[in-house]
């Protein structure tokens, strides 16, 4: 539940089926990936996100700012929650 990982994301850009692996094998399962995009909200390509509804993971894309208290936030209400976060 507390664990830090390493993304080798460094910007948007990188953020791809790859890159999005990780967040499909924590254990226990994630139900929500919070990704923060840097100083702006940032467009995913829809299969991405796709690719990870149907692997029972939504996602929520903001601004780095935001995704860390959206984070806090869903920590706080003891869900099973990830972020993805590139600093702004």
């Amino acid at each position: 539940p507390r664990t830090i990982l390493q993304w080798n994301v460094g910007s948007y850009r990188d953020i791809s089926h790859e890159s999005l692996s990780l967040f499909r094998l924590l254990e226990p399962q994630i139900e929500i990936l919070v990704l923060g995009t840097g100083d702006r909200v940032e467009r995913l390509h829809p299969a991405l996100l796709k690719q990870m509804r149907e692997c029972g993971i939504a996602v929520e894309v903001q601004d780095t700012p935001n995704a860390c208290a959206t984070f806090n936030f869903l920590t706080s209400e003891k869900r099973m929650v990830a972020a993805g976060l590139i600093p702004p």
